[in-house]
């Protein structure tokens, strides 16, 4: 399969690529050992419209195809894996849940202030106790006085401490476990919405991740997203968007990694010559550039599905586990072609390796993308 690109799906593309190399790349490191997205990127981005990018025209955003979306995710990684996962959590987790669920006087109030970065948006989901097993989560909707009061604590929302407005997940009818969760829209302001400090992170440090509790934190009624108790079903589909994202990421950093390596055997000599004329050195290379080509492949093909309205999950899933175990693969041997210098901060394949392992835990674990994929192909 051959991923022609539109004219405009490449200035997409090249605009990324001019703002990742030339604006994030001298920063990423410093962003890395900061952990965090500077005020002054966060402004940038939001000024070439990077929080708005899923966002339709209507309400301020780009309005770009899902394969435009996935470019520039993948440019982004590239350079800073921290970076990016703000940008997509930001897109493919809250606007995407927004674009799908909300109500046209959700969508008015809420969109427009996302798509320009001026608010930014996160997804609380996991909690202690519920993790891949989501359905399982214990944060409690109440509803009173024309409104929820909800109560609880959600672990590793990225965005936590940027953002201005959460969709958080809370059980209205724990009788009914999954099949009794609603999904609401709640702001920073709220009383009773704690935010708590940041973690401390192996890779993707920039980012920003921390937990929340909810403390008899009142929702006003008009502030529910969707169907009440269809929240689980909506939570998971959210995902299977977000994982595309995730799957572009790992994309991006198997990509940074494989180049890095490449420019590396072929300046380092070893017994009077480049390590790049060693055939064990080849063999990586070559095994890198070919796992990266099959991954490329799969992102691209599960976002154009995505973009064109048909069924995705399989193809999610299957972009999602094969390119975060790539990238875990070109990562490990990218440092492993550096030796000793690849186990330094000065080189930036150290970082690679950091950032690389969460591309297979996050947004549902490599056996979680199994059991969907299993599912998925047993239909029928």
């Amino acid at each position: 399969m051959v991923f022609e690109l539109t004219e405009e799906q490449k200035l997409v593309r090249d605009t990324a690529r001019d703002f990742a190399q030339k604006r994030l790349k001298p920063v990423a490191l410093e962003l890395d050992e900061k952990e965090e997205v500077t005020p002054k990127i966060m402004k940038e981005l939001g000024e070439l419209g990077y929080f708005g990018i899923i966002i339709p025209e209507k309400y301020g955003g780009s309005g770009l195809d899902s394969l435009s979306y996935i470019l520039i995710l993948e440019e982004i990684a590239k350079v800073s894996a921290g970076v990016m996962i703000t940008v997509s959590v930001h897109n493919s987790l809250f606007c995407q849940a927004l674009n799908k669920f909300a109500n046209e006087e959700q969508k008015q109030k809420y969109l427009p202030k996302m798509a320009t970065g001026e608010w930014i948006g996160a997804y609380a989901l996991t909690e202690p106790h519920s993790g891949t097993d989501a359905g399982a989560l214990r944060t409690k909707a109440e509803f009173k006085n024309k409104g929820y009061v909800l109560n609880g604590e959600k672990l590793f929302v990225t965005n936590a401490g940027l953002a201005d407005v959460f969709v958080v997940f809370a059980s209205t009818k724990p009788e009914l476990k999954a099949k009794g969760i609603s999904c609401f829209i709640v702001e920073k302001s709220f009383k009773g919405l704690n935010i708590g400090a940041k973690e401390k992170k192996l890779g993707i440090k920039a980012s920003d991740t921390r937990a929340i509790s909810l403390v008899d934190c009142f929702v006003p009624q008009e502030n529910l997203l969707g169907i009440p108790n269809e929240g689980f079903k909506m939570a998971l589909e959210i995902l299977d968007s977000g994982r595309i994202g995730v799957a572009a990421q790992a994309l991006g950093i198997a990509e940074a990694a494989f180049e890095e390596s490449l420019k590396y055997a072929k300046e380092r000599k070893q017994f009077d010559q480049p390590i790049a004329n060693f055939q064990a050195i080849q063999f990586k290379l070559a095994d890198m550039a070919t796992r990266i080509e099959a991954a490329r492949h799969l992102v691209y093909n599960a976002a154009q599905m995505s973009n064109n309205n048909h069924d995705f999950v399989k193809q999610a899933s299957m972009a999602k586990l094969f390119a975060s175990e790539v990238a875990n693969f070109v990562a490990n041997e990218a440092v492993q072609i550096h030796g000793g210098y690849g186990y330094m901060k000065e080189y930036p394949v150290e970082r690679y390796f950091r950032d690389a392992r969460i591309t297979e835990i996050y947004e549902g674990t490599s056996e979680a993308q199994r059991i969907t994929i299993f599912r998925e192909i047993s239909k029928g």
